[in-house]
């Protein structure tokens, strides 16, 4: 079956969005010269029906891997099982893995709403907004089941990356991982990791949760003549994936430290009750560079 995509647009930048598959971005694009402002999504990414292959997409109720089976919740225990064939640990939510509905759309901005039972319930909305070239995503998620339980939100834009692409986005801390992938210790940030100047992304493999972040950033692609000035509000915590020798990687403003279910404090998780909600802003501005 067709992907059915909807078509956002203002006076510089252009917005597809895939509803049915897990309420992802698609391509956003420069209209002057349909440059690719997040990773390009070709026909064959789109075909797959696979959100991990397209630009962007939400992560809820909870971003990243949980270890353990699952997580204590004040109810009890919540189970969880692997949800990829790829990955041995649940990861990213349920939201992803599920079609939206499409609430309103208009020329410039659109609201997805999802009603979940999976791993419990909850209903999320995605209200995503194009103007002056700055694309705005309100994630938000309300638990409908009936024992309060712990959230998480986060969103994971692919970013195109080449040899010139700088990042600048200040931080106190990081949680290292170990073979597991999980979380297994913060500490303050090596020197090798400071982005609080604008710096070229590492050569080696980085898959962090950078911790006590003020929620500005700015990606910058001098050779593609850009930068991409980024706010988040609701997360003070941005992962940072920069697979080697890929031509994308990941800047994802998150809530919480992956596998922050099982970290002293459950570390920028939320206990919901029934009825209550969680939200998470991030825009990214496009400003084209002098000269």
């Amino acid at each position: 079956m067709p992907t059915t995509l909807l078509t956002l647009r203002d006076s510089l930048t252009q917005l597809t969005l895939a509803p049915e598959l897990g309420a992802s971005l698609v391509n956003w694009v420069r209209l002057s010269d349909g440059r690719a402002l997040l990773r390009h999504s070709d026909e064959q990414a789109l075909d797959a029906a696979n959100p991990r292959r397209l630009a962007c997409y939400p992560l809820l109720p909870w971003s990243n891997r949980i270890g353990g089976g699952g997580f204590a919740t004040p109810a009890g225990w919540q189970s969880l099982s692997a949800n990829t064939d790829h990955e041995p640990l649940p990861i990213h939510g349920s939201a992803w893995q599920q079609p939206w509905q499409v609430v309103d759309v208009t020329s410039d901005s659109a609201s997805l709403q999802l009603d979940s039972q999976v791993p419990f319930p909850y209903r999320a909305t995605l209200q995503v907004g194009l103007a002056n070239g700055c694309l705005r995503l309100s994630l938000h998620a309300t638990h409908l089941g009936q024992q309060p339980t712990w959230y998480g939100l986060g969103l994971h834009p692919y970013l195109p990356r080449t040899r010139h692409t700088r990042v600048q986005a200040k931080a106190d801390g990081v949680w290292l991982c170990g073979e597991d992938k999980l979380s297994s210790h913060w500490v303050e940030l090596p020197e090798a990791w400071n982005f609080a100047e604008p710096r070229l992304l590492p050569q080696q493999l980085v898959d962090n949760a950078f911790s006590h972040w003020p929620g500005d950033a700015r990606i910058i692609q001098t050779d593609a003549g850009y930068q991409l000035v980024c706010h988040a509000h609701g997360a003070d915590v941005f992962l940072l994936f920069c697979p080697q020798g890929q031509n994308f990687f990941c800047f994802e403003p998150v809530t919480h430290p992956v596998n922050a279910h099982h970290l002293p404090q459950r570390p920028g998780l939320q206990l919901l009750a029934p009825g209550e909600t969680c939200r998470l802003h991030f825009s990214l501005q496009y400003q084209a560079l002098a000269g």
